[in-house]
């Protein structure tokens, strides 16, 4: 038999050489699974970092042998087969530079995961990523209160509609992380419903999970779950998104967004449920789309619900996530897959990105913050250029652009943008606790013209009405109907 020692040698002996970069907190656990574990195929040779008091340091064995801007040289001493970005707390620029550098050497290049999600002990086994796209867009990290968002979470009742969806998934993923009473999903799909349930269930064995199917337009439906389970709190994220395809179905988007969000709302209210948090869109503002105009009538319905009933009603508002469901990352990545073309709608359109973790940990944080009529704004940092996106991706598949895949622009979609806008101008801005999460003024408006017209709107929808865009604008002023 071989021994314990033997076998470890073996082992070790077949793993691949990594250089690691970074020394710090980060770099200490990942260096200890490394070290300790025979869980990954990678044995660290030396350890790279800029800060000279820890130059010849040695962590778990491993020396900090020079500085990141020499990778190259280490790359080749060792022959490493891979490099680690293990510095979380450096991000924006820095980290594309650094990226980019390691790029250079021929090395693939892995990254830690989410810092919140590496500290984590609650969080499953690590695991190392290639470099993605994410680490391409120079954002800085984003960092919250956990410790609120834990208080908050912990021992209620948390009902997400549309919880099978990009958002509605990862709240319930992060909601699930913070021992809630009980998570209730509601979706309408139930694929989607059932994916995220069995993912949870595999994660966290002892929650409380409840997996319902139905629709928020079924009033009864709705009524019938506030009822039994009692929800205390709300994330309201069921809605069509997809903005061509509501420009063509202008009716479904009142039937699911307008009156999905005011039967969920009003049962919210009338089954004594402590807060709801819409989540809206920053097309929203100043609409060129049936979405985001509906979206824009979903936040004063919540802002006036939140004067009928004792409920903290507030929605939180931000840009496109990457990796959603019909975010352009998929759809770049499904076209470079089939040899391209890659097409971008124009040149120079422009989105303000986040990830779907940072922005759903923001709407948790919002939600710690929410009193009652809020229209939360989060910061979205920079606008990212479409075009540089898919640059950054094609490369990032091994390709050269425009030789390797073509880059073809194909003209603006209906109610599309060059630009989005995040904040009404007549709202005005007042910062929280969090730089990155601001609260827009609640706006005044004429609340029984709006009940009025959102019944109006609803008979209108079921009648397949050909006026709805029109219709709309008579409610939300700001709205400008794409002609094309």
């Amino acid at each position: 038999m071989i021994g314990e020692n033997e076998k470890r040698r073996e082992i070790v002996g077949s793993k691949k050489k990594a250089i690691i970069l970074g020394a710090g907190s980060a770099s200490k656990i990942l260096l200890g699974i490394l070290t300790e574990t025979n869980k990954m195929p990678y044995k660290p040779v030396c350890i790279l970092d800029d800060d000279e008091n820890k130059i010849n340091s040695v962590i778990y064995g491993v020396k900090v042998e020079g500085k990141i801007a020499d990778v190259d040289f280490f790359c080749k001493k060792y022959d490493a087969d891979a490099i680690i970005y293990a510095m979380p707390s450096v991000g924006g620029a820095r980290k594309v530079e650094i990226i980019n550098e390691c790029r250079m050497t021929g090395r693939k290049v892995l990254v830690i995961p989410n810092y919140y999600t590496f500290v984590d002990s609650s969080s499953q086994p690590m695991v190392l990523a290639k470099v993605d796209i994410l680490d391409l867009l120079g954002r800085e990290q984003i960092k919250v209160n956990v410790k609120g968002i834990k208080e908050f979470v912990k021992d209620k009742v948390v009902l997400v509609t549309g919880g099978g969806g990009s958002i509605g998934s990862e709240l319930c993923r992060q909601v699930a992380r913070y021992n809630p009473k009980q998570l209730i999903i509601f979706d309408i799909y139930e694929n989607n419903a059932y994916d995220i349930q069995q993912e949870l269930k595999r994660h966290y064995p002892s929650l409380n999970l409840l997996t319902l199917i139905g629709s928020v337009r079924d009033s009864k439906k709705v009524n019938d779950v506030f009822k039994k389970y009692r929800p205390e709190v709300v994330f309201h994220a069921a809605a069509h998104k997809h903005v061509p395809l509501m420009e063509d179905s202008p009716n479904e988007a009142i039937k699911n967004n307008v009156s999905g969000t005011y039967k969920v709302a009003k049962a919210a209210g009338e089954n004594g449920v402590k807060k709801f948090i819409l989540i809206s869109t920053d097309k929203a503002v100043n609409p060129t789309n049936i979405m985001g105009a509906t979206k824009r009538i979903c936040e004063m319905i919540i802002q006036a619900m939140d004067k009928r009933y004792k409920t903290e009603y507030a929605a939180v508002r931000f840009g496109n996530v990457l990796g959603s469901n019909g975010s352009v990352i998929p759809l770049f990545k499904k076209q470079i897959e089939e040899g391209g073309p890659v097409t971008v709608t124009h040149k120079d359109i422009v989105r303000y990105f986040m990830t779907i973790s940072e922005a759903v940990s923001l709407v948790l944080e919002a939600a710690v913050y929410a009193k009652g009529g809020e229209i939360f704004v989060l910061d979205m940092g920079k606008p990212v250029k479409i075009y540089d996106l898919a640059v950054n991706l094609i490369r990032l598949s091994g390709h050269v652009p425009d030789e390797d895949i073509k880059i073809e622009f194909c003209g603006l979609r209906p109610g599309e943008k060059l630009y989005e806008e995040c904040l009404m101008s007549e709202e005005g801005l007042e910062k929280t606790e969090n730089d990155l999460i601001s609260v827009g003024k609640p706006l005044d408006f004429d609340e029984e013209n709006l009940f009025r017209k959102i019944e109006e709107l609803y008979i209108e929808a079921y009648n397949e009405t050909d006026r709805m865009k029109e219709l709309v604008k008579e409610l939300v002023p700001t709205y400008v109907i794409d002609k094309k």
